[in-house]
C-alpha cells in the first residue's frame, strides 16, 4: 500500500473581494435610490439571474494550481510571506474551507490547531471538550480515558478542567487545544502559527511533542514565520509564493531560498500593494519597514559602530486593545540573535488603539551587531490574544 497520506492535485481557492465605492460616509436617500436603479438595470439586462461581477468586486485567487504529495511520517514546514496562501491551504486540508477547484485525498484522522477560538465549544468545560474532540476524531470513550490524564498534565489546566472554556485565557485555551490535538492519536497533525500565543517554555514543549509525533510515524504540517523552528522541527519544506508552490524539498534548502529571496537591500520595504486587498480583513497590518542611519538616511548598509533605527509604519483598521510590536534580527542562516517587544501605547493613555495610521521608531545601539548580513522580521499582536500581522 502506498505511504502517501496527503495528495493535492491542481488545488485552487478563489475569493470575491468587495471594494467600497466612493467615500466611507453614511449613505443618503439619493445613494439608496441610485443603488436600487442600478440593481433594476442589472436585473433587466440579466433576466436569467446569472451572476455578474460588479465593478466594486474583484476575484482573488489565494491558491492556484497547487499540487504535492506528503508521505506518512513527514514533518512538513509550509513557509511564505503574508498572503502566500499558507493558512488557506491548511484550512482546506482541515476540511474547514472548500476548494474552488482541484482535489485533495487524505488518508487518516486529522487534528488541526489553526486559530485561537476554533475547535472547542465555548459553553462546554475543558473536560467536556476533550471528550467531544475525541468523539469527532472517531475515538471511543475507553481510548479517550486512556489519554485523558496525559492531556491534562501536558496542558497544565487541571484546576480549570470543569470551567467553561469561554472563561479561559488565550494561553490556557491554546495549551489545552494543542494537548488534545497532539495526544488523541491523529494520523495527521496540522498546526498554524497559533502556538506563538503561548509562552516560550510551552512552545518548546509543543515542538518536542510534534517531533515525537513524527517519530511515531504520524504526519505533521506546520506553518510558521520562525525559520529556526521550521529548520529544527521539519524534515521537508514547501515554499508558497503568491498562492503557488515555488519549491518543495529539503527544509534547509527551502528556508535558505526563502530567506535569500526576501532580503531587501534598499533599506525600505513597502508591504502593501494594489493587489493585497485581503489586508483589509486584518485589524492591524504593516505598511512599511524602514532602516535609517543616525542622520535619518534610508540605507541597508550601516556602520556597526553607530546606532541605527528601524521605523515601522502600520495601520489599524478596527480599534484593538494594546498593540504590541515585535522586531526580530536574524542571521542569514535564520538564527535569531536579537528580539524586542514594544507596546505602542503610552502608560498614561488608554490601551485602546483607535483606527488610523501609526509610526514607531526602534533604536538599535551602536557596537551591538558584528559586521555581517542580517534579516529583520516584524510582528504585530495583542499580547496573549491574537497575532495580526507577521
Amino acid at each position: 500500500m502506498s505511504d502517501t497520506v496527503i495528495r493535492v492535485e491542481n488545488l485552487g481557492k478563489q475569493f470575491i473581494i468587495g471594494h467600497q465605492e466612493g467615500s466611507t460616509r453614511n449613505k443618503t436617500l439619493r445613494d439608496l435610490i441610485t443603488s436600487g436603479a442600478k440593481f433594476c438595470r442589472q436585473t433587466l439586462l440579466n433576466p436569467q439571474g446569472r451572476e455578474m461581477l460588479s465593478p466594486a468586486k474583484e476575484e482573488f485567487w489565494a491558491l492556484k494550481d497547487v499540487s504535492f504529495e506528503i508521505k506518512q511520517g513527514d514533518r512538513v514546514g509550509i513557509i511564505g510571506r503574508n498572503g502566500a496562501g499558507k493558512s488557506t491551504l491548511l484550512k482546506i486540508l482541515s476540511r474547514i474551507t472548500e476548494p474552488t477547484k482541484g482535489r485533495i485525498s487524505i488518508r487518516g484522522r486529522v487534528a488541526s490547531l489553526l486559530e485561537v477560538g476554533t475547535g472547542f465549544h465555548q459553553e462546554l468545560t475543558g473536560r467536556e471538550n476533550i471528550y467531544l474532540n475525541g468523539a469527532i476524531l472517531g475515538m471511543s470513550k475507553v481510548e479517550i480515558n486512556r489519554k485523558f490524564d496525559e492531556i491534562v498534565a501536558f496542558a497544565e489546566v487541571d484546576k480549570f478542567l470543569d470551567t467553561p472554556v469561554k472563561r479561559y485565557s488565550s494561553g490556557m485555551y491554546v495549551r489545552l487545544a494543542f494537548a488534545v490535538a497532539a495526544h488523541l492519536e491523529p494520523e495527521i497533525l496540522i498546526v498554524d502559527e497559533v502556538l506563538a500565543v503561548g509562552d516560550i517554555q510551552f512552545q518548546k514543549k509543543c515542538l518536542g511533542k510534534m517531533e515525537d509525533v513524527g517519530k511515531e510515524g504520524r504526519t505533521v504540517l506546520f506553518v510558521s514565520h520562525n525559520m529556526p523552528t521550521v529548520t529544527q522541527l521539519c524534515t521537508k519544506g514547501i515554499y508558497l509564493r503568491a498562492g503557488k508552490i515555488d519549491q518543495i524539498g529539503d527544509t534547509n534548502s527551502i528556508v535558505s531560498k526563502y530567506l535569500t529571496e526576501n532580503i531587501d537591500r534598499s533599506g525600505q520595504i513597502q508591504l502593501i500593494n494594489n493587489d493585497s486587498e485581503l489586508k483589509n480583513f486584518k485589524k492591524v497590518f504593516f505598511k512599511r519597514v524602514t532602516i535609517t542611519d543616525p542622520d535619518g538616511l534610508i540605507s541597508s548598509e550601516l556602520d556597526a559602530r553607530y546606532p541605527f533605527y528601524i521605523i515601522l509604519d502600520y495601520e489599524v483598521t478596527h480599534p484593538v486593545q494594546n498593540v504590541e510590536l515585535t522586531v526580530r534580527i536574524e542571521t542569514d542562516e535564520g538564527r535569531t540573535i536579537f528580539m524586542t517587544h514594544q507596546s505602542d501605547c503610552s502608560p498614561t493613555s488608554s490601551s485602546i488603539r483607535q483606527a488610523g495610521e501609526y509610526q514607531v521608531s526602534i533604536q538599535i545601539p551602536g557596537m551591538f551587531l558584528m559586521p555581517g548580513s542580517y534579516m529583520i522580521s516584524v510582528q504585530a499582536h495583542e499580547p496573549g490574544i491574537q497575532y495580526h500581522d507577521l
